[in-house]
């Protein structure tokens, strides 16, 4: 047996939790900046203002953004372990370094950088996990992961209440770097490359030599899956303007509908909680009733939600309704990425989860924008409840569109209980 084979076989147990872990870092990037702005304007470092403030915050999902779309793509090539090593690596580096920016320049371009390694990670973990997936839970593993993106912005609002007063606000950027001097190490010993991906990959090189980049692009639009691609960046792009337009100005819309500031951010904590729920139900839901059919069911719900929020009711009512709106937004979002892991073959699976995730990214920022704009307007109560609304239908919409790919060649069996190809495309109805 080769030590490859040696690797995938012990280390499979850890997949899960090294890329939930890693996932957890993408949590810390969504607060981070909200922890230590404030700090950061009332210090006037580097004379900042809300105007360069707001750049410094986009040129991270930016990076992202491109992070997504490269990086994906780069792991269909050279593997997923590799990647997921080197990606949690340079955006622990960064991170580190904007504790010691000089300017709000090279913080600002720190950020992005960081940004590229982060959003290299999201589709690669989504790869590996729906990879070792045993059986037909592929959609509860990548759930189960996605939980890592809400515990970690939850810790690290908590971390900022520990830190940032006794240390100051680069203290925060050092904690966010840490966790690597234990994950990377971890990684390098322990996490497998996909059996799947190798065997592949060994096909590849014996028939036609190693497959560009171009052709794993290329491969998002043949066979039929053209509709599918396209309707997978649509849903990506609406669920992720419904994720953080919501996590971004639900309290304040709150205060627009005359509920106080207190009662606002308790809505807003009930809406995460709900989001955790939703998470760990809609893998198992999925995985029993096919990912398409309750990606489409959860957009739906979401939309109905959404447009309740925009009747005033009674207390308990209205935590409720917050509470099943999380529940359904938060993981329709990530039932998206379940199908886009089940919907492709292997050799483009990464790519088409880099893409799907760096056009999402386009979401990630207008969903703040749009939030604002209503606000500015006037309008974000009751109609910015209604357009959000209307944007968890339309995403239902464009997986409705989605078409079922057509199967593909089953690949030869795993080490283990790995499963195959046949297996993963099988199980998306």
């Amino acid at each position: 047996m080769s030590g490859a084979e040696t690797l995938n076989r012990t280390g499979a147990q850890w997949v899960l939790p090294l890329c939930w872990a890693a996932v957890l870092l993408d949590g810390f990037d969504l607060v981070v900046l909200g922890s230590v702005l404030p700090v950061m304007l009332d210090e006037g470092v580097w004379g900042l203002n809300p105007a360069s403030a707001s750049l410094a915050s986009t040129a991270g999902l930016v990076g992202m953004m491109i992070g997504a779309l490269v990086i994906g793509t780069i792991t269909d090539l050279i593997g997923r372990r590799k990647v997921m090593v080197l990606a949690v690596a340079s955006f622990s580096v960064f991170t580190a370094l904007c504790a010691v920016a000089p300017s709000v320049f090279v913080f600002g371009l720190l950020r992005f950088l960081a940004g590229v390694g982060l959003g290299g990670c999201l589709p690669t973990a989504i790869t590996l996990v729906t990879e070792f997936a045993r059986g037909n839970r592929s959609s509860s593993a990548t759930t189960i992961i996605m939980t890592g993106y809400h515990v970690g912005a939850v810790l690290t609002a908590l971390l900022g209440l520990v830190l940032i007063s006794p240390l100051g606000w680069r203290a925060m950027f050092v904690a966010g770097a840490l966790p690597a001097l234990v994950l990377v190490p971890l990684m390098v010993r322990y996490l497998p490359e996909s059996q799947i991906f190798q065997e592949k990959a060994q096909r590849n090189a014996e028939t036609s030599g190693a497959s560009s980049a171009r052709e794993s692009i290329a491969a998002l639009f043949r066979d039929g899956m053209g509709r599918s691609t396209i309707a997978f960046w649509v849903a990506s792009f609406l669920g992720l303007i419904l994720v953080y337009g919501l996590n971004t100005w639900l309290p304040e819309i709150m205060r627009e509908a005359g509920y106080p500031l207190g009662a606002s951010l308790g809505l807003l904590l009930t809406l995460n909680v709900g989001a955790v729920l939703g998470l760990f139900v809609a893998g198992r839901v999925a995985d029993r009733t096919g990912v398409k059919r309750s990606t489409v069911l959860w957009f739906v719900a979401a939309a109905v939600m959404l447009a309740l929020l925009s009747i005033r009711l009674p207390a308990v009512g209205l935590y409720v309704a917050v509470l099943l709106a999380g529940f359904f937004v938060f993981s329709a979002q990530v039932l998206v990425y379940a199908f886009v892991g089940r919907a492709y073959p292997v050799h483009s699976r990464a790519t088409g989860l880099g893409w799907t995730t760096g056009v999402g990214r386009i979401g990630a920022i207008s969903g703040p924008l749009l939030g604002g704009a209503l606000l500015t307007a006037g309008l974000a109560y009751p109609w910015g409840f209604y357009a959000f609304a209307g944007i968890g239908a339309l995403a239902a919409l464009a997986i409705a569109a989605a078409a079922r790919p057509a199967a593909q060649p089953a690949a030869p069996a795993a080490a283990s209980d790995e499963p195959s190809e046949a297996a993963l495309q099988s199980s998306v109805r």
